[in-house]
């Protein structure tokens, strides 16, 4: 991915969603366009508009954390679109991952049997790991049952991206597709702003772009997100709708992954429709997951 595009595309993105009204700035009688001009932009952030004009040409190496500081401030980034142009302006300069750690080239999360003890303790919800291909690396009993439309007949490692954009039974699966498909790819983007040279992210978002026309389209858009905590709402082949509240938490040892926990509230529908897939679940054992390198 051309970081240089990156930085371009993300910023003209940002600016073009920002209303003079949003930003305080009168329209006037004879705009042509509907965000900020790059001057505007440039008076917000207190730098010159050649220097900004520098910068959203893509040539961002070398800019200092206070000035991005204002250029996000200028354009009114949220804290993950703030995140995003500082992981952006670090992979121009040679720091790719955002402080974190390299992921080691023998890190492969589905052999180390302590996960896995980690994740089948988890007996009330669906547990599962998730790297930044949005591949399924290990899941609990739980996460294998929920996740068998994902899963399949085996063969190429689940892989959610693929399932959202390519399998028509995910449109089933997730009654809110729409939704779900701008979160599937705004994390996708942030984890490539985090890693521009990760070559199976670049393999996988060519993939998609190729064979699906909303993940280009989406996309282009260059919008970021983190997960981080919420609710989803599934419609699963075997028990039918849930809701569930889900937790991220990132896996200090693998850099690069995450485990997501969905759990039902108490006494609720989807709770006892959660222990109805553990019956299930029980009696349709899933085998646990392949080696996804």
């Amino acid at each position: 991915m051309d970081n240089r595009a990156e930085v371009r595309e993300f910023l003209m993105s940002r600016r073009a969603k920002l209303t003079p009204e949003l930003a305080g700035i009168p329209a006037g009688p004879n705009r042509r366009v509907a965000g900020l001009r790059r001057s505007e932009v440039a008076m917000a952030a207190g730098v010159s508009v050649e220097y900004y004009a520098k910068l959203e040409r893509g040539t961002i190496a070398g800019a200092s954390s206070s000035v991005l500081d204002s250029i996000a401030t200028a354009l009114q980034l949220d804290d993950t679109e703030r995140a995003h142009l500082f992981d952006l302006a670090r992979a121009a300069d040679g720091i790719p991952t955002s402080g974190r750690a390299r992921r080691r080239s023998d890190a492969n999360p589905a052999t180390r049997p302590s996960l896995h003890w980690a994740l089948e303790a988890i007996t009330d919800g669906v547990a599962f790991v998730r790297n930044a291909h949005q591949d399924l690396v290990a899941t609990n009993a739980l996460g294998r049952a929920f996740y068998s439309p994902v899963v399949g007949e085996g063969g190429r490692v689940p892989n959610l991206a693929r399932f959202q954009f390519l399998d028509p039974a995910a449109r089933d699966f997730y009654p809110d597709w729409d939704r779900f498909a701008e979160m599937c790819v705004a994390v996708m983007r942030a984890e490539a702003g985090r890693d521009p040279h990760d070559r199976g992210l670049q393999d996988l978002v060519g993939e998609l772009s190729t064979r699906s026309d909303v993940f280009r389209r989406l996309w282009g858009a260059h919008d970021v997100r983190t997960h981080g905590a919420g609710t989803k709402r599934f419609v699963h082949p075997v028990v039918g709708e849930v809701t569930f509240a889900y937790e991220e938490l990132a896996i200090t040892a693998e850099p690069g992954h995450v485990l997501l926990i969905y759990t039902a509230e108490p006494g609720s529908p989807s709770a006892e429709r959660l222990r109805l897939l553990a019956s299930w679940a029980a009696e349709h054992p899933a085998p646990v997951s392949a080696d996804p390198r």
